[in-house]
């Protein structure tokens, strides 16, 4: 991922094959919208060892891309995840300018780094 952010304009996050956040490499990186691209870039190794990152550990059950869940293929380990969720498919919105998420809940999951 720390090479992506170097070498990328825009940068597309994708989870079981569905599109789940799109941004430039500076909005993605500074303010990552979708709880698995927060997740993703948790993991990311800090050069400094003095640096400690908050880690996101996915929980829940990894499903299976030939039988992808209903709903939004990430609720099974979305920290965020309700009923709807469930459900419903969500939208690919923009949340900001150029800034695309797939996510019910992207405004509640909105950190800066």
């Amino acid at each position: 991922m720390s090479v992506v952010k170097h070498i990328s304009n825009r940068v597309l996050v994708m989870y079981l094959g569905r599109m789940a956040e799109l941004a430039s490499s500076d909005e993605l990186f500074g303010n990552p919208m979708h709880p698995y691209t927060q997740a993703l870039l948790s993991a990311v190794p800090v050069p400094n060892p003095r640096v400690k990152r908050d880690r996101t550990v996915l929980q829940g059950d990894l499903p299976s891309p030939a039988n992808p869940p209903s709903g939004c293929v990430f609720h099974t380990r979305c920290p965020l995840a309700r009923e709807r969720c469930q459900q419903e498919v969500p939208q690919w919105r923009e949340i900001r300018k150029a800034h695309m998420v797939a996510c019910h809940f992207a405004e509640d999951a909105a950190i800066s780094t």
